[in-house]
């Protein structure tokens, strides 16, 4: 027997109305919309209402996209498949206008964000909006109850969720942003609001036909993720009893690594099991290859927990021992400056499976830096660095020695050759490789002391690109051929901690040492630049001595 589909359009007075009671299953992603997001929808409504010259029944109608819900067609109460994100936020915004507005429409404003309970009759208040388990408390009484915004302003940021923050911060722009309206502006934004923008709701009694329509809205361009769709279908798929349980170990993994890499952790998940480039959408991937190969409740306590706790330690540098901590926190730096994230899949199999082994940690980071330098510095492209990264995962499952001269792990002397050529050529106009190299090479001449958190560092020459007619450099460099060929050399190559200043380029030498290559505080931040005043001339035989040094210190750094 097919199951019915209802679809309907409806004004937010009657969505927000006792023919709805909306409820936000605890699998479903956390409150996500930033300010952005409130923002935008707050600027569209106010500019679809216009001037207020005319009557607000004549004003533009706005459509806010639909909802998708699991409901009985006699049932008020509905679990929230799709639409939490813009349903969260209405209310917020009446829970704010509420706050502005005087007593009486304050009340009838309460009405859309709460059915009234009858002490007399012993019904409490019933909530048109329940958001997820973990956030509904707080929601509740910050928002849907009256007169505690202020508190909601007052705590403290750090101590907040990011839900919480989100709603927060939601919360803190509207009320700026509408007070700085009349009241009567406020009231017939109000009047817009509840009877002039429209959803479109729709509900089915079937949880699969609820999630079909999800995914048709989802290819069409909603902001949905993929980690909405897994976690939908990986918790939907455990036992109710268990569902709260592995709802939080998720949320809990979600919040540890914020949104944003959470969604990265999912593509390094597909690629360590797939070893390849997507053949398809990352979706299908997952119901063809993965999910099916383990039980939800494995899936998330085997691979998303401790792939998500290695995840974070990695992209923070933040790994925890009494022993080479050091070492492996100041590689995962130096792997993070990395062009790209595709070394991140073994390292994530790696440290998962020895992360209580730091000599382990340090052998292995030491050599993946050196790869994933190696190959950054030979520009591989993105199906050779995964071809490459594939093998090197089936060779850590495998147990394979990783130090073997054939291991995927160990540079090639081939790629040694042309590594050392690409060093000892115009390392300059290689863009994308030539900071990455100075600082390591920089931070090797330390002694791995070094830290360089400075907002701007650039690369600069001694030797100008075009040094002015008359300058000492045109007296060291008579000849233009011979000029070209040292001018973009790593010798010739140095940071500086401030923007680069075109005019200063092609100072002489010894005003450039003292104007340009000296910070503000006189104390410069990099040996490599320290090593330059120490130069009386900076004549060929100085660079191609240079030249050499440099070289043989990257060629130790990175075993070449």
């Amino acid at each position: 027997m097919p199951v019915a589909i209802h679809a309907t359009e409806k004004a937010l007075c009657k969505v927000f109305s006792d023919d709805f009671a909306f409820s936000i299953p605890a699998y479903q992603r956390p409150y996500a919309w930033t300010k952005d997001q409130a923002s935008e929808l707050l600027t569209d409504l106010l500019s679809f209402l216009g001037d207020g010259s005319e009557a607000v029944t004549d004003a533009n109608p706005y459509f806010l996209g639909s909802i998708v819900l699991i409901k009985g067609e006699d049932a008020p109460e509905a679990d929230v498949v799709d639409g939490q994100q813009r349903l969260t936020t209405l209310t917020i915004l009446l829970s704010v206008l509420r706050s502005l507005a005087n007593s009486e429409s304050a009340s009838e404003i309460t009405d859309y964000i709460y059915q009234r309970g009858k002490r007399l009759e012993g019904k409490e208040n019933r909530y048109r909006l329940k958001i997820r388990p973990r956030d509904e408390d707080f929601f509740r009484h910050y928002i849907q109850d009256e007169n505690k915004l202020n508190e909601l302003l007052k705590l403290d940021t750090s101590q907040l969720t990011d839900s919480q923050r989100n709603i927060q911060i939601n919360a803190s722009y509207f009320l700026h942003e509408l007070k700085l309206r009349s009241s009567q502006e406020r009231d017939r934004f109000s009047h817009y609001l509840m009877i002039c923008c429209f959803l479109v709701v729709v509900y089915t009694p079937d949880i699969d036909s609820a999630y079909r329509i999800f995914s048709i809205l989802n290819a069409r361009g909603l902001d949905l993720t993929l980690s909405d769709f897994l976690k939908s279908e990986v918790i939907g798929a455990i036992n109710k009893s268990q569902q709260d349980k592995y709802t939080k170990i998720w949320e809990t993994e979600e919040e540890d690594l914020g949104r944003e890499t959470f969604q990265e952790l999912f593509a390094h998940i597909r690629m360590i099991d797939r070893k390849a480039k997507l053949s398809e959408t990352a979706l299908n991937e997952f119901r063809k290859y993965i999910l099916p190969k383990k039980e939800p409740e494995k899936f998330i306590n085997e691979i998303l927990k401790p792939y998500s706790d290695a995840l974070e330690i990695i992209k923070t540098a933040n790994f925890q021992s009494d022993k080479d901590a050091k070492i492996v926190n100041s590689l995962l730096r130096w792997l993070n400056q990395i062009d790209n994230v595709d070394w991140i899949p073994p390292a994530i199999v790696y440290f998962s499976r020895n992360s209580h082994a730091p000599e382990k940690l340090k052998r292995f980071f030491t050599d993946l830096e050196r790869l994933a330098a190696g190959l950054m510095i030979l520009r591989a492209d993105i199906n050779d660095r995964i071809r490459r990264y594939g093998k090197l995962i089936t060779a850590i499952e495998g147990d394979i020695d990783l130090y073997a001269f054939e291991s995927p792990l160990q540079l090639t002397p081939e790629e040694i050759n042309r590594i050392i050529k690409t060093l000892d050529g115009d390392l300059y106009l290689i863009q994308r490789i030539r900071q990455y190299v100075l600082l390591r090479l920089d931070s090797a001449l330390c002694e791995g002391e070094a830290t360089y958190e400075y907002p701007v560092i650039t690369v600069e020459h001694v030797l100008p690109q075009n040094p002015s007619k008359g300058s000492i450099w045109l007296e060291w460099f008579p000849n233009d051929e011979e000029r070209i060929q040292y001018v973009h050399r790593v010798g010739n190559l140095v940071l500086l901690s401030r923007k680069k200043n075109a005019e200063a380029q092609n100072y002489d030498f010894d005003k450039k040492k003292k104007k340009y290559f000296v910070s503000n505080t006189s104390i410069v931040p990099f040996v490599l630049t320290t090593q330059i005043l120490q130069q009386s001339e900076w004549t060929p035989a100085v660079i191609e001595q240079r030249q050499e040094d440099c070289l043989q210190s990257l060629r130790k750094i990175w075993r070449l």
